[in-house]
C-alpha cells in the first residue's frame, strides 16, 4: 500500500518532526525537528526537511497532525497550517499517503513501543483488556483510544481535551475563579497544555497574594526541576494531580483496562517530578467506580519521537491496522 522510500512527521503547533524509512522493516531515519511557525505550510516544511537529506525523494508519506481529522484534511489547533493530503501528494510527487490526528497516531503507535521507553506507574498491574486509552499535554492536550478485533488494531480518535473541567474542592474552586478562560470556558486543554501550565500558575499565585508571574512553561519547568521556585514546584504538583484526575477520567471514558498511557511534551519533562503512589491514587480515587479505576495500569511513555515508530510500523504491515482506507488514503 505504501512505496518507499516512506515519509513520516508528527507536526504540532510548535514543532514539526520529520523522519524517513527508506525500505519495510528498516530503520528510522531522522531528517529534521522544525519550529511550526517558521514556515508557511506543511508542504514548505516537508521541502526543507528533505532538502538537507539530500537527492531524497519519498514515494509514500504518513503524517499525523494536532487538529480533528476530517478524512485527508487537518486544520491546526494551535497554528495556521491546513493539512490537506491529496495537495500534498501533488506537491511532493507522491504515489499515496495518509493523514492522522496525533494522538490518533499516538494510540496506534502503542503496539509498537518497546518495553524499555515504558516506565510503569502502577507496579504489578497487568492489562486486562483490548482497549487502552493515551494522551498528554503540550502544545495542545491530546486524548485518542486503540482497541483490538480480530487481530487488528482499531484507533479511537477524538478531542477529549477539549471537555469543560471543574474543580473538586474548595482550594481549586477558588484556582478556578482566577484561572483565564479560553473562548469563554475551563476546559481540559486550557489547563492541561504548555499555555495552561502558565494560565495555572498565574491563577495560583493571584489567589495565594503572591507576585504575579511572567513564566512561559519552559521557565516553570525548569524551576519546579531545579528545586530553586517553590511556587513553581507547587503549581507543577497541583498540574500533575489535575492530569492523573483527567486520566482517571479519560480511563473511564473508554473503558480503558488494556491501560492507560501518558505522553505528550510535557509529562516525560516532569517525570523527575511524579510521585507515583500520589498520581495513581488521584488517577483511582472515582467513587463509585474506583475499583474499576484502581486496576488499570498506567505508564509513562519515555521513548523519543514514538509516535514516528508508530506510523512507520503502519507503512510497514498495512494489513494490521483497520482503517477507512478508502476515505483517508490520498491517492483511489
Amino acid at each position: 500500500m505504501f512505496a518507499y522510500p516512506l515519509l513520516v512527521a508528527d507536526i504540532g503547533g510548535t514543532n514539526a518532526r520529520f523522519a524517513v524509512v527508506m525500505e519495510p522493516g528498516g530503520p528510522l531515519r531522522p531528517l529534521a525537528q522544525l519550529h511550526t511557525g517558521s514556515y508557511a505550510s506543511l508542504v514548505a516544511a516537508a521541502e526543507a526537511a528533505l532538502g538537507r537529506a539530500g537527492d531524497l525523494f519519498p514515494r509514500s508519506a504518513i503524517l499525523c497532525a494536532a487538529g480533528p481529522c476530517d478524512g485527508r484534511r487537518i486544520k491546526l489547533t494551535n497554528a495556521s497550517w491546513i493539512i490537506d493530503g491529496p495537495e500534498i501528494a501533488d506537491a511532493l510527487s507522491l504515489d499515496q499517503g495518509l493523514l492522522l490526528n496525533d494522538f490518533e497516531a499516538q494510540a496506534l503507535a502503542l503496539p509498537a513501543l518497546p518495553e524499555h521507553g515504558l516506565r510503569d506507574l502502577t507496579a504489578g498491574l497487568a492489562a486486562h483488556g483490548p482497549t487502552r486509552v493515551v494522551l498528554g499535554p503540550g502544545t495542545g492536550l491530546g486524548v485518542a483510544g486503540l482497541t483490538e478485533a480480530a487481530g487488528r488494531f482499531i484507533p479511537l480518535p477524538s478531542e477529549g481535551g477539549h471537555v469543560d473541567f471543574a474543580p473538586m474542592d474548595a482550594a481549586e474552586a477558588a484556582i478556578w475563579a482566577a484561572l483565564e478562560r479560553v473562548e469563554g470556558r475551563h476546559t481540559a486543554e486550557s489547563i492541561l497544555s504548555g499555555p495552561g501550565l502558565v494560565r495555572l500558575h498565574r491563577a495560583r499565585l493571584a489567589v495565594a497574594g503572591g507576585e504575579g508571574s511572567t513564566d512561559e512553561a519552559p521557565q516553570i519547568v525548569e524551576r519546579a526541576l531545579a528545586g530553586q521556585d517553590g511556587e513553581c514546584r507547587e503549581t507543577v504538583a497541583l498540574f500533575l494531580r489535575l492530569v492523573a484526575r483527567f486520566a482517571g477520567d479519560m480511563a473511564l471514558t473508554f473503558g480503558a483496562a488494556g491501560g492507560v498511557y501518558l505522553a505528550g511534551g510535557i509529562l516525560p519533562r516532569l517525570a523527575p517530578l511524579i510521585d507515583a503512589p500520589a498520581f495513581v491514587a488521584a488517577f483511582a480515587d472515582k467513587p463509585p467506580v474506583a475499583a474499576f479505576a484502581k486496576a488499570i495500569p498506567v505508564r509513562l511513555v519515555t521513548t523519543p519521537d514514538a509516535v514516528l515508530y508508530g506510523l512507520a510500523a503502519i507503512g510497514r504491515a498495512p494489513e494490521r491496522y483497520a482503517m477507512e482506507w478508502e476515505r483517508r488514503l490520498w491517492r483511489p
